[in-house]
């Protein structure tokens, strides 16, 4: 998934700069139809196989991820002229992620995937494990979360031109600090689908208006190896959470994930308010 994501960079350079967040809004909207499909599919392919539960809900995923690579083989490489990209002098990389703004977008990625995935991660194995709701109610609540995290990409790409990035990932902190108080409230029904519907709130704006801010941190000639730091920062983070949810949430409990995130909310609060004054592009 962190390499095939990288098709809403390419959706971002195949446009004017100024439609770059429209362009990686309109990509990310694909997703509502998996919130739909998705829970449905797991519930109905998960005893296909008698002798080892979900298997068949692996292979269903696996013929989508084969009907993806289908799609993602008439994409045709985006033209641009390769001498003047080859000529064109470069920054080094530390020059570049030395700029504040590039560090705030990387950051809005980072934070927005790290703590989704984390508190998403985790909040099966607390409902449904530990708290004992039937699988019905979680697997509604995941496909709430979903459909939280891409149905706002409808608007998202006119906040961005509204209101600009920064606004834009300052609105999906204060998302995610929601997110942390209502998870903290109680593990009642309505707890866990605030908290998830949050969660996906502010994800999609702190992602979308994070990737789109750094699009504006590098030139045409530079753009490989700003985007690889991005990728591998937010994705390595993300993968370090989905490994640390299960044994935070079972050794400890959900309302010690909450206070977790805290500090990571607190960061992105100051990086946001320390560029606030700036001229970003």
């Amino acid at each position: 998934m962190a390499f095939a994501q990288q098709y809403r960079f390419a959706a971002a350079e195949s446009v004017p700069l100024e439609k770059v967040g429209t362009a990686i809004s309109l990509v990310l909207m694909g997703a509502i139809g998996a919130a739909i499909l998705g829970p449905s599919l797991l519930i109905h392919s998960k005893n296909w196989i008698i002798a080892t539960p979900y298997v068949g809900s692996l292979l269903v995923l696996a013929g989508f991820f084969l009907l993806s690579i289908l799609v993602l083989l008439g994409l045709q490489e985006h033209q641009i002229n390769q001498e003047s990209e080859t000529n064109a002098p470069q920054r080094d990389l530390g020059i570049i992620i030395q700029n504040p703004v590039y560090k705030v977008a990387v950051l809005g990625g980072i934070v927005g995937y790290g703590v989704m995935t984390l508190i998403m991660t985790a909040t099966p194995l607390s409902m449904h494990v530990i708290d004992g709701f039937p699988m019905q109610e979680t697997v509604f609540v995941i496909r709430s979360h979903v459909l939280a995290m891409y149905a706002p990409s409808l608007f998202s790409a006119y906040l961005i031109s509204k209101l600009g990035e920064p606004k834009m990932m300052l609105i999906g902190s204060l998302a995610m600090t929601m997110t942390v108080i209502v998870g903290s409230l109680g593990h009642a029904m309505m707890h866990y689908w605030s908290t998830l519907v949050l969660l996906g709130l502010g994800w999609n704006l702190l992602y979308i208006g994070g990737t789109t801010l750094l699009t504006r941190c590098y030139t045409q000639s530079e753009r490989f190896k700003a985007q690889a730091v991005n990728e591998f920062s937010v994705f390595g983070v993300s993968a370090i959470s989905s490994l640390i949810a299960g044994p935070i949430t079972h050794y400890y409990s959900w309302e010690i994930l909450m206070i977790i995130v805290i500090p990571v909310l607190l960061l992105m609060f100051l990086s946001l308010y320390q560029i606030s004054h700036q001229q970003l592009y």
